[in-house]
């Protein structure tokens, strides 16, 4: 076993050794290369088989540390808020103190939204979702009643159901109701859902945006009284939100995110835009904007720090009772959602907060209307391979030259292998904050720095070989023999007696 584990050792030496290392480091260059197109392969070209292939034996090989960096360049350059376009009114501890614990009976959450709508907000979303019949409508409490109690009953059903109820308010006011994607059917998902019509310039994308079979929603008669309904879905990747899907597929039809239907309730708009070609959604518009997305509809979201959002937020309780500024609502896009503890669902941002799911579909809107839009295109992800494999390349020729100038800087200064690396990574992780900050593009400068560092990595390995195989002979060379004068002419003792 230790003689095959020799001989093993001597092959990689002698691998390593051959032509001065480049066989090794052009192998290394072109697996790390592939792996790293793999891991993101662009939309504009047909996915081979292989490639599903190599994502099982080696799943996410560089997906983490591209998150990781892309997650970096947010918490180093967070969106700074430059309007408040959005107001959330949480159901927050102080409400359910005060008007009672959730869920409420339908006909309070109407009060809300009358309260709401009578500020003149441009519109209301609601990040909630009533898809079963309010249990305490005089019509149900009636048919629990005893017979002894018939009619009680018969005044009870006279009443307008909280349905009905909230389905007026619903009527009169600019709402929007949310509902929520499931790939499997549950306690009372439908496969169907009222949404507005999606007008698709170019090529139909269904097949490109993430699809669902079901969905849960609230009761058609609600749906039927509000002005739209949409998806509350957001992607996670390790538990992390980053991007926002602005369109999904439902069954064999398009259906809206929560943030895309209120711009088009707000502004009157009769239907969605969507752009796509052959490679997938390019961007997503209403009325005059259009919000440039993945080829999957997703929006990739660029974040500002929880801290400098708190203003948005008033308590349901505040607008029951009236006292809020009514600036805080006229010509606002007001969300409702649950913030009280135990209710909410907290998701994790980039900035590495937990904020109510609700913040989320807020900074979308909000960065909808700044108009900053954080981008990957997929023509970036081919630059990226170029850049990857031309300057590997040139490392490959150059470094192991013993006449070139870089040759020659290398052996004259100590260490300087080790400073060309630091500079050259740091030069490339320097670009890719340049690039986010001024122009809002995600460069994977992670994977260019793994794959160039892994290059120059074998370079330095042979080096050291070398170095090895140099030493040997001279350290052998100066050991004496023991037991004896090795002199050719040295004498025996009394030589010189006659």
């Amino acid at each position: 076993m230790k003689r095959y584990s020799r001989l093993v050792l001597v092959f990689i030496k002698g691998l390593l050794r051959a032509r001065k290392g480049r066989p090794v480091a052009l192998a290394v260059l072109f697996c790390l290369g592939l792996l790293n197109l793999c891991s993101e392969w662009p939309s504009d070209v047909a996915r081979p088989a292989f490639v599903d292939v190599l994502d099982n034996v080696t799943p996410n090989s560089f997906g983490i540390a591209r998150q990781l960096l892309f997650d970096h360049y947010q918490r180093r350059f967070p969106r700074i808020p430059a309007a408040q376009p959005v107001t959330i009114v949480q159901i927050d501890e102080k409400t359910l103190a005060a008007v009672g614990q959730w869920p409420w009976p339908r006909n309070r959450l109407a009060g809300l939204v009358d309260a709401i709508a009578a500020q003149k907000p441009l519109a209301i979303g609601l990040d909630i979702y009533m898809p079963e019949p309010d249990q305490t409508s005089p019509d149900k409490v009636a048919d629990n009643l005893p017979k002894t109690a018939a009619s009680l009953a018969a005044g009870l059903r006279a009443l307008p159901s909280h349905e009905a109820i909230l389905a007026r308010s619903l009527r009169e006011a600019p709402t929007v109701l949310g509902a929520a994607a499931f790939d499997h059917a549950a306690v009372s998902t439908s496969t169907d859902m009222r949404s507005a019509p999606i007008l698709v310039h170019g090529t139909d994308p269904l097949h490109r945006v993430e699809r669902f079979d079901y969905v849960l929603a609230s009761l058609p008669e609600l749906q039927t009284a509000a002005h739209g309904q949409a998806m509350l879905n957001v992607a996670l990747e390790q538990g992390v939100v980053r991007r926002v899907p602005l369109i999904m597929g439902l069954g064999e039809k398009l259906v809206p995110s929560l943030p895309i239907e209120m711009l088009r309730v707000a502004t009157g708009s009769s239907a969605i835009d969507v752009f796509a070609e052959a490679s997938g959604v390019q961007a997503v518009g209403v009325a005059d904007v259009q919000v440039p997305t993945q080829p999957d509809g997703d929006m990739w979201l660029h974040f500002a720090s929880i801290r400098s959002t708190q203003n948005r937020y008033v308590s349901a309780n505040d607008i029951l009772q009236g006292k809020v500024d009514a600036d805080r609502i006229r010509n606002k896009l007001v969300l409702v959602g649950l913030t009280g503890t135990g209710l909410t669902d907290m998701r994790t941002t980039p900035l590495g907060e937990l904020v109510p799911g609700i913040e989320i579909q807020a900074q979308v809107i909000e960065t909808i209307f700044e108009g900053h839009f954080l981008r990957r295109p997929a023509w970036l992800k081919w630059a990226e391979t170029a850049f990857i494999m031309v300057f590997g390349l040139l490392i490959i020729w150059y470094v192991p030259s013993t006449h070139s100038r870089l040759a020659v800087f290398m052996s004259a200064v100590p260490k300087a292998s080790a400073i060309l690396g630091i500079t050259l990574n740091l030069l490339i992780l320097s670009s890719g904050l340049v690039l986010f900050r001024y122009f809002g593009l995600l460069v994977d400068a992670a994977s260019i720095f793994i794959i160039l560092s892994a290059v120059m990595g074998c370079f330095f390995s042979t080096a050291l070989l070398h170095d090895d195989t140099r030493t040997k002979p001279d350290v052998a060379q100066a050991k004496v023999p023991e037991g004896g004068n090795d002199r050719a002419d040295s004498k025996p003792p009394g030589a010189d007696v006659a």
